[in-house]
């Protein structure tokens, strides 16, 4: 869903993405695909993408998703929805998103136990620092980690 909630990555962070190269060096792990989602403005929209996107991941037997967002607020029903709708399917998932102060969720559910924070700011505040805002290689290995424990829970059957 995207990369950082503001616009002040560079065009070399889009290039060279954290969480993809984190995902793709892994021995562990075998990429199936990038799914790039919009956010649209109506609630029945934004219920529909989520569960294309979940079909989608279901339909290529997917072990487990990261899934970032790249804002907050009404970005996070999105965001909530998608991974309600993946989880729904008994496929282990790990959000990355901005909280930073604001520590809640706009919407939640029992499948967002596991969302990785991208704020850099010790304010916890959306900053005019370049890169401050955006996922870095730390939230990446984060996310990985958990998404494996996710895995190893659910092939055990836990």
């Amino acid at each position: 869903m995207g990369i950082g909630p503001s616009t002040k990555e560079t065009s070399l962070h889009h290039f060279r993405d954290p969480l993809i190269e984190v995902v793709s060096c892994d021995k562990d792990i075998d990429v199936m695909g990038i799914l790039i989602v919009g956010t649209p403005q109506d609630n029945n929209e934004k219920y529909f993408v989520g569960q294309r996107a979940a079909a989608w991941v279901e339909s290529m037997r997917a072990d487990g998703v990261i899934i970032s967002v790249d804002g907050w607020g009404n970005s996070h029903v999105d965001f909530a929805n998608t991974i309600e709708e993946i989880g729904k399917r008994d496929i282990p998932v790990v959000g990355m998103s901005f909280i930073g102060t604001q520590a809640q969720f706009v919407v939640e559910n029992k499948y967002m136990d596991t969302v990785v924070d991208i704020n850099k700011s010790d304010a916890g505040i959306e900053t005019q620092v370049v890169g401050e805002n955006n996922m870095a290689y730390l939230d990446a290995k984060k996310a990985l980690a958990l998404l494996k424990l996710k895995m190893k829970k659910e092939e055990r059957g836990i």
